[in-house]
């Protein structure tokens, strides 16, 4: 029997939007908290990163397959259990009394995410017409460019209140909202066939961690050797672990997984068909690019405000708001264009707003910096974040036939995750660096590691003085990584070809 609810799209849609919308803001809004954990969970800045780097990982690893479980097992029978797992891991975090618990609850937590994301935007392609699903998208786009923005500010506020836990529990009654309204509003779809590629799983997995982990940690070894010897099954092999062997062999695993792909005789994880449509390749390419910059501009920005400026956590957060109401403004405008132009003038001149805004906030990032001066340059990035996330999720979407909703709306969040999660351990490995670096050039080689050692163990109050104009130096310089991911999203923007029949699927499938 056909589900009522299928004729009442946009109470579903609303409904999934508000779970979407809590786990992206859980993408962005440990980063504020930073300084305070550090102090009452007695951290280096290395092992609180990975509290993000942790949830992006498990965000990311599952996406693939949790698309196929849904089609088979039922999109909102997946999505409702992710938000369950979510909301009590959500709860978890709040208790964690290490930073080991901490990292352990975020894993879950970022499982329950990856459950969830893939249900999304297979729902919408399944809920609306392809003459309507551009409003759909555009709501949808919206949400995750929002999210990035409120995430920081609802952080600030809540740790400077009741405190840090209150980051995670304040999922808990909106997880119970969002599990109520989706139960209510969202309707139970046909389900569809599939058959798993559990190799494909246990490769990217791999492929991701070694990746993720020689990247992040690559400073804490020197980039030289993490053991001095592997012990394969308890046999001593007397081969050396370096960091650059890590990063290699997960290079390797990463490319025999694409192989892997092209092979698998059965039904592989990523349909590789997917990539011979020239948008959707463009769209999957710019939105890593996006992913890696919104994660790696918001520790480098946070930790500058309250360490150097002295800021406290709402302060920081604050200090976005121009970026959050230009972006929350435009929001809807950019909806209505993106159905009546071509997208990808919206997306370049997105990528660019946001290049230009991040490289001029990284050259102005000093102890001397006006207040005024320092909120111009997230004007262009709540730009640049209002133009790119709608009309490139439907640049990416408009074309997906029904039977391969689940599949690519798997990629094309795979590829924003995995943008996500490698841009989080990039910005860590480069921080680190760059503090040595900049105290070396400042104090000398004596001082820069207890220099480095306070500025990644202190709180907020207690970086000295002297320290102050190097560590805004490191944070300046890290800025420019997200700037530069950001250029390359307008490269790819710029290969989006034009607007193509949005009905032709309907006649091929």
């Amino acid at each position: 029997m056909r589900d009522p609810r299928l004729d009442r799209p946009w109470p579903a849609l609303w409904s999934i939007v508000l779970g979407f919308f809590m786990i992206l803001v859980d993408t962005t809004i440990v980063t504020v908290a930073i300084p305070r954990m550090q102090a009452d969970l007695d951290a280096d800045l290395t092992a609180l990163l990975w509290v993000t780097s942790a949830y992006l990982l498990a965000y990311a690893v599952p996406l693939l397959i949790t698309g196929r479980l849904g089609d088979r097992l039922g999109m909102k029978t997946m999505y409702m259990a992710g938000l369950v797992v979510f909301t009590v891991s959500s709860l978890w975090c709040g208790l964690s009394g290490s930073v080991e618990m901490l990292i352990l609850a975020r894993v879950v937590q970022g499982l329950g995410a990856g459950m969830m994301t893939p249900q999304t935007m297979s729902m919408i392609t399944r809920l609306f017409a392809p003459q309507q699903r551009g409003q759909a998208m555009a709501l949808w786009g919206a949400t995750a460019g929002v999210a990035s923005l409120v995430g920081p500010l609802l952080g600030g506020l809540l740790v400077d209140g009741p405190g840090w836990p209150w980051i995670f529990f304040v999922n808990v009654p909106v997880g119970l909202l969002a599990l109520g309204l989706a139960w209510r509003n969202v309707p139970r779809f046909e389900r569809r066939a599939h058959s798993f590629d559990w190799l494909g799983v246990a490769l990217s997995a791999i492929g991701l961690f070694l990746l993720v982990f020689g990247i992040q940690e690559g400073d804490t070894y020197a980039w030289g050797t993490i053991t001095d010897s592997l012990v394969v099954a308890g046999v001593d092999t007397h081969l050396p672990v370096t960091v650059p062997g890590l990063i290699l062999a997960g290079a390797v695993v990463m490319v025999a997984f694409v192989i892997w792909q092209a092979v698998n005789p059965r039904e592989p994880l990523v349909p590789l068909a997917l990539f011979r449509d020239r948008n959707f390749s463009v769209a999957a390419v710019a939105i890593a690019m996006m992913g890696a910059t919104v994660v790696s501009l918001a520790v480098p920005i946070t930790l500058y405000f309250q360490q150097v400026l002295g800021m406290s956590p709402t302060q920081a957060a604050l200090m976005t708001v121009p970026m959050a109401l230009v972006s929350g403004g435009l929001s809807p405008l950019v909806g209505r264009w993106m159905t009546r132009v071509n997208p990808r003038v919206l997306v370049i001149g997105g990528f660019a707003s946001l290049a230009l805004g991040l490289f001029s906030l990284s050259r102005i990032m000093t102890p001397e910096a006006p207040i005024w001066l320092l909120l111009l340059p997230f004007v262009l990035v709540g730009l640049g974040n209002a133009l790119i996330w709608g009309p490139l999720s439907l640049t990416a979407t408009r074309n997906l036939a029904p039977s391969r909703a689940g599949a690519g709306s798997g990629v094309y969040n795979e590829t924003r995750q995995v943008g996500s999660v490698l841009g989080s351990a990039a910005i860590a490995g480069l921080m680190s660096e760059r503090i040595v670096a900049r105290m070396t050039a400042e104090l000398g080689e004596s001082a820069s590691s207890s220099g480095a050692g306070a500025s990644a163990q202190s709180s907020t109050a207690d970086l000295p003085a002297a320290l102050q104009a190097p560590f805004a130096a490191a944070m300046s310089d890290a800025l420019l990584l997200p700037a530069g991911l950001a250029l390359i999203g307008l490269v790819a923007a710029l290969c989006i070809g034009r607007p193509v029949d949005s009905g032709a699927w309907e006649r091929d499938a």
